[in-house]
Formats: C-alpha cells, structure tokens, sequence
C-alpha cells in the first residue's frame, strides 16, 4: 500500500459521544502556547478535513490530536477538533483522552487511583482516573472556570418569536433554553428536529450578542446550544435531560460535559446548586454525566466555579488513516445528506 501519510488513531467513545485520538503520524503544529496551536489548527484546516470530512470521518466524530504539553505541570497536552469549531476544552473529549492515554498504557497507570493532569488549550484540567484490571473505569475532570454570564434576557428567533435565554460558559460557551417552554420533547426520535431548532437559536445568539470571555476576548461566539430539562431534586441529588446541538446540525450522545459544567455555573448563580449537591446530566441516548462543584473562583474579575465533571470511556479500535497520493479528494468531502449544510454559522 503506497501513502503520502500514514495517522495513528485510537478510536474511542465517552459515554456515546465519539471522541478519537491522534496518538502518532502529526507534527505539532506551530504556536508558542496551546492556544495558539489551536488557532494554527482551526485556521489550517488541512488535519481538520483529513480526519473529519468523509471519507475517513463524519460530522458524528470529534478528533483530538496528542501534542507535547506547553505547562510543566501537564503530562500531556491534547488539541480538540470538533465538526465544526477547535474548541477551549471538550468534557466528552477529555474522558476520551485520558482513557486513552491510561488504557493504551501512553501514561503509566496506577491501581486503585490515577492522578494526572492534562492541558486543553484554554488551560489546565486535572484528572483522576478509578482503575482496576488494567482500564480506567470512570473519570473525573476538573474542568476549566465556568460563569454565568447571561441570565434571562430575551432572543429574537426567525419561526419562534420571542424566546428567554441564558448564556454560559463551561470550558465552551453556550447559549441555554428551557425545552417545556419551547414544546420540545427531548426524545431520541425528534433528534434531527432539536438538533437543527439548536443550531438556529445559536445563530441568532451569535447575531444578536456577543459572548464575552473576559480572558479570552478572541473567544467571541456561542459554540452550542443546551436544551436544559427540568431539574428533579432528591436531598442533594439533582438530575436532568442535557441535550446539546453541536454546529453544523447534530446532537451530542453524551450529556455533554462543558454543558453539565455551565449548567451548574448558572444553578450556582440562582442559588439552586452548592458545593454539597451534585447534578447528574442524563443524554439523548440515556448516558451519563455528573458534575459537581469543587469550589469557587474568578475568571478576569467574574464570578466563577471550579467544576468537576466525570464520565465513562471505552476504546473502539485502533486505526491508520492513509492518503494515496492519487486520490482525486485528499481533503476529503462534506455531501449535505449526511453532513448538515445551510444552518449552520457562515465561514
């Protein structure tokens, strides 16, 4: 077999959602931080489309690429690459990361526990990993600062009037809906419909407000929109549907684990959620994350929360991507059957 390139990949999944990983076959890519190694990446696009655009990937998929760490206290560094963004951080691709590196045995393990810590781009996330019979069983991430940042305040949204909105950042920014209020179902079969009503309540977010990180001022858009459920409470267990729209037009299998973390910023911010609670997400598919707050903080000047998220893991396979060098679509190609096109944010 002849190829211009040759990508390891170790498939893997949290708790539904795909989130494979680069372990060998890619250079760092340029950048004096992690930050701006992603922005390279993003702006490139040439490793995006290889590994997401069809037929090696799909709009189902998110992929992170291994990098050397740029803090001395992370053993790894990981750059997440999403259908349509290359984001601060991913909980889902987290899990997915830290599964890898301990399953595949990149970082040694330890049994009962594993410590480690990671570095995102938008900064350090700290792990620990319950192991036992060589697999990382759950893990637990301390997720970047998360902030309320909007709190009902109306949106305009062509075909459904008048809407009231939070927004929210939890390692990404989103901006959050109530579904009863909308009359939507969060069930499995009105997926493509929740997914594509998401993506234009993020849009009109992004036309209608600027989101505003206070160290992040690049950062200026809604990534995704949560369709919270209603809040069940029993003592200090707190439970509800996370369904998340992920641009161009699809839905999150996992509960999403930057949504678990905004959502418990903005509960902390009414006064609905302490340190002692603790709020279980539940996903379209049923799967589980759950999230509660280690303490408190300030992101530039605003309140903020120091979450702690956690999920499971599971490797899938293992996979070499090639590129022949006579392959008429070495970039790949994006048809609007299967990879929504027309609803989501303009280039």
């Amino acid at each position: 077999m002849r190829s211009s390139k040759v990508i390891h990949v170790v498939s893997c999944h949290a708790e539904g959602e795909v989130g494979d990983v680069i372990v060998g076959g890619v250079a760092p890519p340029p950048g004096e931080t992690l930050w701006e190694q992603r922005r390279w990446i993003a702006e490139d696009q040439t490793l995006r489309n290889f590994v997401l655009n069809e037929p090696r990937g799909g709009v189902f998929r998110h992929v992170n690429l291994l990098v050397p760490s740029r803090h001395p206290e992370a053993q790894a560094a990981w750059i997440i690459m999403e259908p349509e963004d290359t984001p601060p951080m991913s909980g889902s691709n987290s899990i997915c990361v830290a599964t890898v590196l301990l399953d595949s045995g990149l970082i040694p393990m330890q049994e009962p526990v594993t410590e480690l810590v990671l570095e995102a781009p938008g900064g350090l996330v700290r792990v620990r990993a319950d192991c036992a019979n060589g697999k990382a069983e759950r893990i637990h991430v301390e997720n970047l600062p998360s902030f309320a940042s909007r709190l009902d305040v109306p949106l305009e949204v062509p075909g459904l009037g008048e809407i009231r909105i939070d927004t929210a950042f939890g390692g990404d920014s989103f901006v959050v809906v109530d579904p009863e209020a909308l009359g939507v179902a969060l069930v499995a079969e009105r997926a493509r419909e929740i997914a594509e009503l998401g993506i234009r309540i993020t849009n009109a977010a992004n036309a209608q407000y600027r989101f505003e990180h206070p160290e992040r001022p690049d950062w200026a858009h809604h990534s995704f929109c949560l369709f919270a459920g209603k809040l069940r409470r029993e003592g200090s267990e707190l439970r509800a549907q996370s369904v998340v729209a992920i641009q161009p037009g699809k839905l999150d299998r996992s509960p999403t684990g930057t949504a678990v973390s905004a959502r418990m910023a903005l509960l902390q911010a009414r006064g609905e959620m302490g340190m002692g609670d603790r709020l279980t997400g539940e996903s379209i598919i049923g799967s589980e994350f759950t999230g509660r707050i280690l303490g408190h903080t300030a992101v530039g000047g605003l309140d903020a929360i120091r979450p702690e998220i956690s999920g499971r893991a599971w490797i899938t396979g293992t996979h070499q991507h090639m590129l022949d060098p006579a392959d008429p679509w070495p970039g790949g190609y994006r048809i609007s059957d299967t990879w929504p096109m027309g609803i989501g944010r303009p280039d």
